[in-house]
């Protein structure tokens, strides 16, 4: 493919034309150039934008702000509001437990736990399968076809009278739900730099908390209906046609790739593409790379994140399906304790967004993540150490929102997975075994908690109390880890004549990356290396082993 032809662009079209001071014979901008242009499925999905060309652009921050801004404006609110439904809809299991879910469709033993639990089992199965038409189809309409097929899942749910019923419900909506947290992940990755990430996943992760208020206040004004649909059913149904009428936006606003943004011209699909090239992740390929697998099955960091992601979903598990039994168990009644879950959910989304932002200030992730790990241990060791007496009950309301604050975790982690992993089967994969770990995780935490175990759930808080100690041990080994693998960078770039030491753009504000990068082809230069080889390679859909370039974010 031949590199773009330069244009002298007009006076109306110098604000949105890119800086071209790079590298003589870089690619220039011309409005003429065809943006779907593709020499193989098996390249990056960039190249089609950029060309073949591997030389870097220079990118104004004005122009970086501009592009990141209408990106901002039409991804996130769609992502949001999917997320919401999503939470919503999986939730509303343990809103309709306050209504006596149980006793209307003689519920016995541990089935309402296995409710909480199979939808975990459905994703478990279908993960590995979905992850494969992740790669091979275009992800926006896959998205869109399994969120209004969960929709119309819940919505039946309101027919179901018994065990069988529910069980078969929830076990397709969690084949359809499978694939919403690794279709986000995919599309954060997308389109958002690294230092950027973190806080947009923390964003729609945020959407858990904003749902638990939410859906905490319409399950109360639903409960209140008198007809002749029982309270959990007009919850199932209200659910599943709203997720149902929503689905279309999906379709229609959410584009698959950068380069099929149809709100974006073609300089501004090139500075979107071209701000993403410090990450060394690439976008995406259709190709599915089983060499790519190999290396993540013997990838340490593989069974890391597992551990880490398993480690923090069975305590999340546990709480989600049980938490509104556990206020009950405090001394409140079924109103009450629908109100109570409110503030839980505000801390949830307080603390997701400001461990996201002081993980984005301070360019670490790892002491956020072992700091989250603290307040839950102390929340969990008091509600063990009270008794249940109406004394009592103030208190152990305090340790359940001091307890809260684990749902940071999650959306750390998982930024913690994807910002470290580079080639596009591999990013797939370890978002998948991510998720693998979380439904396991998911699984097992409500079968810890039993209804008999009621109201002290000691032996499920004393599973929770070692999952997070665990945790937080294995985050500080994850570190090191890391810290060792940028040291074997260091020296593989010097052995090769490249500067061993290169600051991470990626994680730097638009000023600081614009200059930073300058400096960092000033110390190539010195190293008397071609500072247009520097990360020159970041489109190539090379895995983070693999690229010399690739900088792992502690």
């Amino acid at each position: 493919m031949t590199a773009p032809r330069s244009a002298s662009p007009s006076s109306d079209d110098v604000e949105r034309k890119v800086d071209v001071e790079h590298a003589e014979n870089a690619p220039t901008l011309s409005p003429d150039t065809p943006a779907g242009a593709s020499s193989g499925k098996a390249k990056d999905a960039a190249k089609d934008i950029l060309g073949d060309s591997a030389v870097p652009l220079h990118i104004t921050p004005e122009q970086d702000r501009r592009v990141l801004r209408k990106i901002d404006l039409w991804l996130m609110p769609v992502i949001c509001i999917v997320y919401f439904l999503q939470q919503l809809d999986k939730s509303s299991l343990s809103y309709t437990s306050v209504f006596d879910i149980q006793k209307e469709t003689n519920l016995h033993g541990t089935q309402y736990s296995w409710l909480g639990s199979i939808v975990y089992v459905a994703q478990l199965i279908w993960q590995p399968v979905s992850s494969y038409l992740l790669v091979r189809l275009p992800v926006a309409k896959y998205l869109f076809v399994n969120v209004f097929l969960w929709g119309l899942v819940v919505a039946t749910m309101a027919a179901a009278k018994d065990f069988k019923g529910l069980l078969t419900a929830r076990f397709f909506l969690g084949i359809f739900e499978a694939t919403v947290a690794p279709c986000f992940i995919t599309i954060t990755q997308m389109w958002w730099r690294r230092r950027e990430q973190t806080m947009r996943l923390a964003i729609w992760f945020a959407a858990n908390g904003v749902t638990g208020m939410i859906g905490s206040l319409l399950s109360w004004g639903l409960g209140h209906i008198e007809g002749r649909l029982r309270p959990y059913q007009t919850i199932f149904l209200f659910g599943g046609l709203l997720t149902i009428v929503l689905s279309p936006l999906v379709w229609f606003i959410l584009p698959d790739s950068p380069n099929k943004a149809r709100f974006l011209t073609h300089e501004e699909k090139v500075i979107a593409v071209e701000r993403l090239r410090a990450n060394n992740m690439g976008t995406e390929t259709k190709v599915w790379k089983w060499e790519q697998v190999w290396e993540l099955l013997l990838d340490v960091k593989t069974y890391l994140w597992f551990a880490m992601l398993f480690l923090c979903a069975v305590p999340s598990g546990g709480i989600s399906v049980f938490g509104p039994l556990i206020i009950k168990g405090f001394g409140f009644n079924q109103f009450q304790t629908l109100l109570f879950n409110i503030p839980f959910s505000a801390l949830q989304v307080v603390t997701t967004i400001f461990a996201a932002w002081i993980s984005t200030r301070l360019k670490l992730k790892w002491p956020v993540i072992f700091g989250l790990c603290l307040p839950p241990i102390a929340g969990a060791a008091g509600i063990y150490a009270l008794g249940r007496g109406p004394e009592y009950r103030n208190r152990l309301l305090g340790c359940y929102y001091v307890l809260s604050l684990f749902i940071g975790l999650q959306p750390m982690l998982y930024s913690w997975g994807s910002q470290n992993t580079a080639g596009h089967t591999k990013k797939i994969c370890t978002t998948a075994i991510m998720f693998v770990a979380q439904c396991v995780g998911n699984i097992v935490g409500p079968l810890v908690n039993k209804a008999e175990d009621a109201p002290y759930y000691r032996r499920g808080l004393i599973v929770d109390l070692v999952c997070w100690i665990a945790l937080s041990g294995c985050v500080l080994f994850t570190a090191a880890y890391l810290t060792w693998l940028n040291k074997r960078h260091a020296n593989e770039r010097k052995r090769l004549g490249k500067a061993a030491v290169i600051v991470d753009t990626s994680l730097e504000d638009t000023k600081t990356a614009a200059r930073l990068q300058i400096e960092n082809e000033a110390r190539e230069k010195e190293e008397g290396a071609d500072p247009s080889a520097l990360n020159s390679r970041a489109f190539d859909d090379l895995t983070d082993v693999k690229n010399e370039d690739f900088i792992y974010v502690l």
